[in-house]
């Protein structure tokens, strides 16, 4: 017996439009677990890393809370 799989009709009637969300929704995840894991964020990283809500909750972080922090480097004077 062959399992098959079966696309819902809205997705693959819309296949170009889910192709670029999902797209778009991996680029801002990474973008703000980077960004998270660069400014020490431990919570905000372990929630933006396990949720999956297309982009909200990173764009929510990424202009709303990331925005308020810094990097600071320190350099090494000889």
């Amino acid at each position: 017996m062959e399992a098959v799989i079966k696309i819902p009709s809205i997705i693959a009637d819309n296949l170009e439009l889910f192709i670029f969300a999902s797209i778009c929704a991996l680029f801002l995840k990474g973008l703000a677990v980077w960004k998270a894991a660069q400014l020490s964020h431990r919570w905000w990283f372990i929630i933006l890393f396990l949720v999956n809500d297309i982009g909200i909750l990173e764009v929510i972080y990424l202009y709303f809370v990331a925005r308020k922090y810094s990097v600071e480097v320190e350099s090494e004077n000889a």
